[in-house]
Parts: C-alpha cells; sequence; structure tokens
C-alpha cells in the first residue's frame, strides 16, 4: 500500500470549488496497470469538461484528475513489462476514477512507455495524450501521407503542436492556425511550415495562396465551431478532416451534400488503446521519434502541485503550449 496526497473533483462546477486536495492510498497494481510515484502530470482542455461533467467517458463525482503522467515505477503486478525503478511516463487510469494530480498514480500498462534519454520531467509528463491522440489521427484514422498538406486548427495548442510535429515528422507540409502573433511565433518554432491567424485577415485566402488554389489533404480539429467551419472550405478534392475535439464548444458542423459534392471525408478519432502488442508498438515508435529528436513535447507553463485547482480553471483558454503540473 502507498499513501499520498490526491487531487479529487467533488462536484462539478468551477473548478476552484469542487476540486479538493485529499489523502489518499493507493493499493498493489492490478494486471494491466503499473504504479508510478508522480513527478510530472499533463494538463489540457479535457480537464475543464470533466470539472464541468461534459466529458462523456466519465460518471459522477468523486474522482481524479489528470488523464497523464510521468515518474518512477514503485509497483507491478506479476509479469509485467516494466521494472520497479523505471522511469516512464504514460495515459492515468483516469477513466476507473484515479488521476495524475497526485502523489502516485496508476498507469495502463500498454499506453505507458520508458521515457527515452534526455526527455525532462517537464516534457515526459506532457508527452502521452497529445502525441497518441495526433498518432491517432494522422497514422491510424486519417494518415497523412509524404508531400501532403496537413492544416491544423488549435495549433498552439497541446494536441496541435504535437499533431504540427509529428505531421512534419511524417513529410508533410504543415500549416498552423491559431490567434495572435505570440501563438503563431509559437507554432514556427514547433513545427510550422507556415502560419495563419485566424483572427486577422481572410482565412480562407491566406490558404489558397499558401497552396496555390488546390486546398489541404487533411484538417486536424481539435477546435470544432466556425474556425473548423472555415477550415472546410480549404479541403482538397479527396481531402480529409480528422474530428479530434471541440475546443471551442461546439463540434465542426458538417454538412453531408457539400461532402459529397466537394468529395471529402469526415473521420472521428479517438486514441483508445488496441490490442496490447499492437499499442506497445506505437509508444514504442513514438519514443523512437521522441529520442531522435523529430518530436518533442511543446512546454507552456509549468504550474506547482498546489496550482491544480486554478490551473485547471486557466484551461478554457490556455497560453501556448502544453501546461504541465510538477508533483515532486
Amino acid at each position: 500500500m502507498f499513501s499520498g496526497r490526491a487531487w479529487r473533483l467533488v462536484a462539478f462546477g468551477d473548478p476552484e470549488e469542487g476540486i479538493e486536495l485529499q489523502e489518499t492510498v493507493w493499493a498493489e497494481p492490478p494486471p494491466g496497470q503499473l504504479l508510478i510515484r508522480v513527478r510530472t502530470a499533463g494538463a489540457g482542455f479535457p480537464d475543464v469538461l470533466m470539472a464541468a461533467g461534459r466529458f462523456p467517458l466519465l460518471g459522477a463525482p468523486p474522482f481524479g484528475l489528470g488523464e497523464e503522467a510521468a515518474g518512477e515505477v514503485v509497483a507491478v503486478p506479476p509479469g509485467s513489462r516494466f521494472a520497479v525503478g523505471d522511469r516512464v511516463a504514460g495515459i492515468t487510469a483516469f477513466l476507473e476514477g484515479w488521476g495524475g494530480y497526485a502523489e502516485y498514480a496508476y498507469l495502463r500498462e500498454h499506453s505507458t512507455v520508458r521515457i527515452p534519454s534526455g526527455m525532462t520531467d517537464e516534457q515526459a509528463g506532457g508527452f502521452p495524450i497529445g502525441f497518441r491522440t495526433a498518432y491517432a489521427a494522422l497514422v491510424e484514422r486519417a494518415p497523412v501521407e509524404p508531400g501532403q498538406t496537413l492544416l491544423v486548427l488549435g495549433a498552439a495548442g497541446s494536441t496541435g503542436a504535437a499533431a504540427l510535429q509529428l505531421g512534419r515528422a511524417l513529410g508533410a507540409t504543415t500549416i498552423a492556425v491559431a490567434g495572435g502573433p505570440e501563438k503563431l511565433a509559437f507554432c514556427a518554432r514547433h513545427g510550422a511550415d507556415h502560419v495563419v491567424d485566424h483572427r486577422a485577415g481572410d482565412m480562407t485566402a491566406r490558404i489558397d495562396a499558401i497552396t496555390r488554389g488546390r486546398g489541404v489533404d487533411l484538417v486536424y480539429d481539435p477546435v470544432g465551431g466556425s474556425t473548423a467551419a472555415t477550415a472546410l472550405r480549404s479541403i482538397a478534392p479527396r481531402g480529409r478532416i480528422a474530428v479530434v475535439g471541440l475546443a471551442s464548444g461546439s463540434p465542426v458542423p458538417l454538412d453531408p451534400m457539400d461532402m459529397l459534392l466537394r468529395n471529402y471525408t469526415a473521420v472521428g478519432v479517438l486514441a483508445s488503446p488496441g490490442e496490447p502488442a499492437a499499442e506497445a508498438a506505437v509508444w514504442d515508435r513514438l519514443a523512437d521519434l521522441a529520442g531522435r529528436g523529430e518530436i518533442a513535447t511543446p512546454v507552456g507553463a509549468v504550474h506547482g502541485f498546489g496550482d491544480v485547482p486554478r490551473m485547471i480553471a486557466a484551461q478554457a483558454a490556455p497560453g501556448p503550449g502544453k501546461s504541465v503540473v510538477r508533483v515532486a
């Protein structure tokens, strides 16, 4: 048994009122999981949805928050491919009520990877969700090919910036869509070949100029709403839109007749784990790309463990990059 503190949601609503720091006990991990002493945990917009009661995969509180974490393994079940002392990052058992904003966390074994040499704790804590989601979209669900053009919405956000880097590593030309000079500069530093400010000027005309009228092969959409609707005007024939999220508050509005007449496809993306060996291979590939420096967590703000409720409230309109909580 391990004991420590964990941030837990006790009531839906304002995160600063509904999240409490509680003393908690963690038992030995069951098969398929491992237990880590947390050093860092990644944050994101799903935390906002969970706190508000709008995350579709979770029931009522109380439950722990934090989908991803990094640290040292302290316990494993028999037959695990990990060992006590391994430095790892992975996706937490948040769907079972155990999150990463805690001194200890359960990780899904087949959604966990040994941290590559040279990756910092902050990078490791924010690595799993963004890059696994980007991989699900750009490799598994709507594959982008070398030489194709990838348009990333919300490109200064955690999953958007991960998609920029992975898309570039896969050989695509990347166009980042974000709002304001600070976020555009961030995108340019993190894998964008071109940047477009959706708040200034004609977004469609800008994309048309970049692609010389051809349009884009794939739209990566974690935003939805009117921004995604505008991006659809720039999709090339036989193009795809990967529907990843709805940070705007509403999903992209799709018109089946428009899809038919302009011959494009919409693909839903949920990075759910597959068969264990195949899932482990995905993480090995991501770790290899990170180890070779082709992808790296675009760390933004780093928060203290005591700031979790305020940090979650701020995820509704975060600054550029991946927000990370330092636990230890």
